[in-house]
């Protein structure tokens, strides 16, 4: 941005501007600053006087110095540069198993020269440095020096677990050398009967540093228990145990020597999921509601929710941050929680939909099928480079804010803007586009508030994410507190708080979102959820797949109660089913005098529900059931209104008789998410949409069309005013195979022969033939309306003339209106009581 030059700079009249403007600003701007040089009143240079020869002759051969001593260090510096960006054209891993061979054949070399006679004279003297320094552990030298080398190899992406290794191992080794060294009374290197053989026999040179200054000063029995508690540090460091941790890693230690040898089944606890004394769902009244509940399920962290992160400007290196990452980890891993104690066996008797008998018991896939993502970074390099173009766009307009933090989430990072005093909100959001120019990000969405701050925040994308896996998200301390079985793991919100919810009470969710952002990894992350943590008798499934691939995998589980459905007709027909296993369901809760199925189903377990005298009936617990489509737009190019009426009809009534429904779709338009669906599906999850259009018809406000894809996804929960923007969680087809290949074997899948029927062949009048649809509907109206008119049906139709005439003596034959009366309708002969037999008739049933 120019500089204006102030009027009081300029001295002569004033100047119109010339086509040069550009370039005088630059000149006056890079002119800025220096002083100018006295001129005399005819204008010239005032005279300055000549240095001495000889003082001109000594800076002349300085400077000429200082010259070939800046061209030889640019020369050297040349090629140090050039080296270093060769060295970063290579893949960080190459760089990393580069170190760790270079660790390796330095173990080697050294354990050649110290294990064995040294015959030559370097090896001589390599033997004898080393234990002069070490001691009497030299031999232990190139053991640690295989050990960093392997770490470096085996583990990459672990540098700075290997650097505090390398602390603790260290400590470790000095604290020894040092009581090794003190054992064989403190010898010194020079003095009267002392000397390096001695030395070299104790602790060594390192052995001598550490122990003989407080031997100087303390007494032995001081001294060695100084020495072992640095040892006792090293040990913790490299255990990554803090002192308060102590008792339980013991406990720990003592289960693993002792009890788990006395346990005839060691891996048989590992595969079950935790229990609680009562089953899931079992409250004392309904479903378990209480006052403000929500069906999302969240990590706490007051430190992040009550002051912003700090920012490090010092940072400027992604290793650096790597450290500070790690670091921060492990100092949250010693105020973790005590991992959940070992579950119980799941419930061998199989409720309400009988599986097959010859199971037995059924264990839960183990979480280790799972495997976990990346460990999140609380700051990078990118971080520092956008907290400074915000800071310079807020400068440039001059704007009285500030960037006073930030949180980084998987995906994108929210920065935090706080405004002076008297500044409007509107100032920073009118700067959409020019933030967005700064920061080279065209995905910027901006929050004015923060929910519960007092801040505007600014989300951008991450340009090094993180990947949030399904097994971190259920291996969670959020996800392992509840037992519930309908608990999923969504992933991880901007904060890096891990996100599951409760489908049981959403009740119900819609999901949209364009090709490739992920809505098919949601879908099947919901499904893998539910087979990790639940049984088949607490949870049946229907699975509605007109894509024929995307839910294959999962034929055969036994949470199935009908083989996955892929003809959109046959999914219309299984929903009327799941209708009316809604209305069998409530037909228990009504005779019985319950209000959820929860209640009836902790009666039925207690005993306390008896059947009426002379009924043969049997009460069994009802299982959750949960109904998945996968594409609505399919179904609803196919059978829209039966596919409409049967998802309304559920989503009104189905919450209390434990039906739950999860719908799809690509394409979310007003013709596929009708209003009555949007108005009975409260919970919405959309990923990244192609339109603002899109964006407002699946969540009723913009913002999916400012999302980055790959499972960028926004949450609005039931009751929430605001949507969650989360990174879902990623499951792999691999992991997939695997925890279905577990479920099959534990039990075969009973289908329900009812859910799916094969369609009746109806005889339908020849006269008929092909308008029966047609007929239905004109009969529906005229009926309903009792109004019989040809121009009606042209109408409401959208038929020609003769069409609608021929339907309407279609219907004259089969007395349904009476015959024309000129301009004037016809007669309607049957009455809105008499429609059902009316339209069995004309389908021939």
């Amino acid at each position: 941005m120019a500089t204006r030059t102030p009027k009081s700079a300029s001295k002569g009249p004033a100047k119109r501007s010339t086509p040069a403007r550009t370039t005088s600003a630059k000149r006056t701007t890079a002119s800025a600053g220096r002083p100018r040089p006295r001129t005399g009143a005819s204008g010239r240079k005032s005279s300055v006087a000549h240095p001495d020869p000889i003082s001109w002759v000594f800076t002349m051969i300085g400077k000429l110095i200082v010259g070939l001593w800046m061209l030889f260090a640019g020369g050297v510096g040349s090629m140090a540069r050039a080296l270093g960006n060769n060295a970063r054209e290579l893949d960080p891993a190459h760089r990393r198993d580069g170190l760790g061979l270079a660790w390796l054949a330095a173990a080697i070399v050294l354990a050649s020269m110290t294990w064995r006679n040294a015959d030559g004279a370097v090896s001589g003297v390599v033997n004898a440095t080393v234990r002069g320094v070490f001691g009497s552990l030299a031999w232990a030298l190139p053991l640690l020096l295989g050990l960093l080398a392997w770490r470096y190899m085996r583990h990459p992406d672990q540098n700075a677990d290997t650097g505090r290794m390398v602390i603790g191992w260290a400590a470790l080794l000095v604290g020894v050398l040092g009581v090794i060294h003190v054992a064989n009374d403190t010898p010194y290197p020079a003095g009267e009967g002392q000397g390096m053989d001695k030395v070299s026999a104790a602790g060594g040179m390192v052995g001598f540093i550490v122990s003989a200054p407080p031997m100087s000063i303390l007494p032995s029995w001081i001294t060695i228990p100084l020495l072992l508690l640095l040892s006792a540090f090293g040990v913790l460091v490299i255990t990554a145990t803090p002192v308060h941790r102590i008792p339980e890693r013991l406990a720990e230690l003592r289960h693993l020597l002792f009890e788990r040898q006395s346990d005839p089944l060691p891996r048989e606890p590992s595969r079950k999921r935790p229990r609680t004394k009562k089953p899931a769902g079992d409250g004392e009244g309904g479903d378990g509601v209480k006052p403000y509940d929500t069906p999302v399920l969240s990590e706490k962290d007051k430190e992040r929710a009550e002051h912003s992160p700090e920012i490090v400007p010092g940072l400027t290196d992604e290793e650096d941050a790597a450290v500070a990452a790690a670091a921060a980890a492990e100092a949250e891993a010693g105020r973790r929680p005590p991992e959940p104690p070992l579950p119980t066996p799941a419930p061998r008797k199989v409720e309400q939909l009988v599986l097959s008998p010859q199971a037995g018991p059924y264990a839960l896939p183990d979480l280790q099928f799972l495997k976990p993502g990346t460990a999140p970074k609380p700051q990078t390099k990118a971080n520092t480079t956008v907290v400074n173009a915000l800071t310079s766009v807020l400068e440039q307009f001059s704007i009285d804010a500030q960037v006073i933090g930030f949180t980084r989430g998987p995906t994108v990072t929210r920065y935090e803007i706080e405004l002076g005093p008297a500044v409007k909100v509107e100032k920073v959001t009118a700067l959409t586009k020019n933030i967005a120019y700064a920061v080279k990000s065209a995905d910027v969405r901006i929050l004015s508030p923060i929910p519960g701050k007092s801040a505007i925040g600014v989300e951008i994308p991450n340009a090094d994410k993180d990947l949030v896996a399904l097994g971190d998200v259920l291996r969670s301390q959020v996800a392992q507190a509840d037992h519930h079985p309908m608990i999923v793991g969504l992933g991880k919100d901007v904060e890096g708080r891990t996100i599951v919810a409760n489908l049981a009470k959403m009740p119900h969710l819609l999901i949209a979102g364009a090709t490739g952002a992920g809505k098919s990894v949601c879908v099947n992350g919901l499904i893998t959820s539910i087979l990790m943590r639940s049984t088949p008798d607490e949870v049946r499934m229907v699975l509605v797949d007109p894509k024929r691939v995307e839910l294959s995998v999962y034929e055969g589980i036994p949470h199935l109660i009908t083989p996955i459905i892929t003809n959109p007709k046959k999914a219309a027909e299984a929903l009327e089913w799941v209708v009316g296993e809604m209305d069998r369901r409530y037909d228990d809760l009504a005779a019985s005098g319950f209000r959820h199925v929860d209640e009836f189903n902790k009666a039925v377990r207690a005993g306390k529900l008896q059947p009426p005298p002379g009924s043969e009936r049997v009460y069994q617990p009802y299982p959750y059931l949960l109904v998945i489509v996968d594409e609505l737009a399919d179904l609803m190019m196919v059978a829209p209104r039966d596919v409409e009426d049967s998802i309304v009809r559920i989503t009104q009534l189905a919450r209390a008789a434990g039906i739950h429904l999860v719908i799809a779709t690509q394409r979310p338009s007003v013709d596929v998410v009708t209003g009555l669906i949007k108005a009975n599906v409260p919970s919405r999850l959309a990923f990244a949409v192609s339109s603002l259009t899109d964006s407002r018809v699946i969540l009723d406000q913009p913002g999916a069309d400012k999302l980055v894809g790959q499972g960028d996804a926004l949450f609005l929960p039931m009751g929430a005013s605001k949507p969650i923007r989360i990174q879902n969680a990623f499951v792999s087809e691999k992991e997939i195979a695997e925890i279905v290949a577990h479920c099959k074997t534990q039990m075969q899948a009973e289908y329900r022969e009812d859910v799916a029927v094969a369609p009746v062949k109806r005889e339908i009048d020849e006269e008929i033939g092909d308008d029966l649809d047609l007929l239905i509907q004109a009969a529906e109206l005229i009926v309903t309306t009792q109004f019989g008119s040809t121009s009606m049906l042209q109408r409401k139709l959208r038929v020609g003339f003769a069409k609608a005439g021929r339907l309407m003596d279609l219907l004259e034959s089969r007395n349904v209106v009476g015959p024309s009366e000129g301009s004037k309708a016809r007669e309607v002969l049957v009455k809105p009581d008499d429609l059902p037999g009316l339209l069995a008739d004309l389908r021939g049933e």
